[in-house]
């Protein structure tokens, strides 16, 4: 087990796994300033945040605070697939505190509605 910490999904609700170097204030602050900068990020087409969609499916906050983030899209023909993972770098990377990110484009497994969270869901009128 790496001594990162990890958010992961699971209904949206952000998640810290392993062991950190962070003293816990500080990864509790990061982890909930990377969660806001993520719900800054919108699809053009879709009027509800990446977050609250359930494109992001990992964040590891490294020990030397640099992030990694895994995301995929609604559709692998997204017409802002090339341009949306620099949105969220640029977002994440503002966080005080965030030395680096990077965003790796995953497709497995495939995105599907059951990833949003009810406040996504009430934006999208999906009920």
């Amino acid at each position: 087990m790496s001594s990162d910490a990890t958010i992961t999904g699971g209904a949206n609700a952000p998640k810290v796994e392993g062991a950190s170097a962070i003293p816990p204030a500080e990864l509790d602050r990061l982890t909930d300033e990377i969660v806001t900068a993520l719900k800054s990020v919108y699809d053009p087409e879709i009027p509800a945040d990446i977050y609250e969609l359930g494109l992001i499916y990992r964040v590891d906050i490294g020990d030397d605070r640099a992030v990694a983030i895994d995301m995929t899209l609604t559709a692998p023909g997204c017409p802002v697939a090339g341009e949306m993972p620099g949105w969220v770098e640029n977002a994440v990377s503002a966080v005080p505190g965030v030395q680096s990110c990077t965003v790796t484009m995953v497709f497995d497994p495939p995105w599907d509605q059951s990833r949003m969270s009810d406040e996504a869901r009430v934006a999208l009128d999906m009920w």
